[in-house]
């Protein structure tokens, strides 16, 4: 392997990142971008709206923002979920009654969702194309139930249920029992995934994704 050496300091810096670079960091291509946009166009519509289902006695959501999010993983992977994942939180911020804390909540509650399908394609030697066989779903989409929850008890109680409500944590873990919460947010978590899938998968959306070019 042969050894490079660099009269700028700064130079030594940038060749080492490039050899890192895992495509992370890529600039997104117009095709990328044209999506993002369109995806996160649609999940403003459906916030805007307000689609969904509250419940009358727990007041928790079940909507669809988040499956837009959901389909650009499964078009383009992990890079391109961040993006629209992080414009549809910043419409959340800017048009929904909860604001900034349901942006957060929402991003929070998704993230694990999409980053377990993603991790789990290296694992298994596949790419996203493969998800078309429902059965490659199972074993993420479990971890990823496990995660979200792990995340969204201890965010419930301690942080956003005080915020929105007023009440102590002590207060919000009598009134609102951890199960419904688990209950709610893996209802959430299928919902997300099983439409998207539908979408890209049996709608055929997939033909705009970057693995049929």
């Amino acid at each position: 392997m042969p050894v490079y050496q660099f009269q700028h300091p700064g130079w030594s810096c940038i060749f080492y990142q490039k050899r890192l670079n895992l495509g992370i960091m890529k600039p997104l291509t117009y095709r990328e971008i044209s999506l993002a946009a369109s995806l996160t166009a649609l999940s403003a519509v459906v916030q805007l709206l307000h689609l969904g289902y509250q419940s009358p006695q727990w007041g928790m959501w079940l909507d669809v923002v988040a499956v837009p999010w959901l389909i650009a993983f499964f078009l383009f992977g992990g890079r391109l979920a961040m993006v629209v994942s992080l414009l549809g939180s910043l419409v959340i911020t800017l048009f929904a009654p909860e604001t900034w804390l349901g942006a957060v909540m929402k991003f929070t509650a998704t993230i694990p969702l999409w980053l377990a399908l993603w991790l789990y394609l290296p694992l298994i030697k596949a790419q996203l194309l493969h998800y078309q066989k429902l059965r490659l779903l199972i074993i993420p989409v479990l971890v990823s139930l496990i995660l979200r929850s792990s995340l969204m008890l201890p965010l419930n109680y301690y942080w956003a249920i005080p915020i929105w409500t007023g009440l102590t944590t002590d207060q919000a873990m009598t009134i609102i029992p951890w199960y419904v919460i688990v209950i709610f947010n893996s209802i959430q978590a299928v919902v997300d995934i099983g439409l998207a899938w539908l979408l890209v998968f049996k709608f055929k959306l997939y033909r705009y994704a970057a693995w049929t070019r």
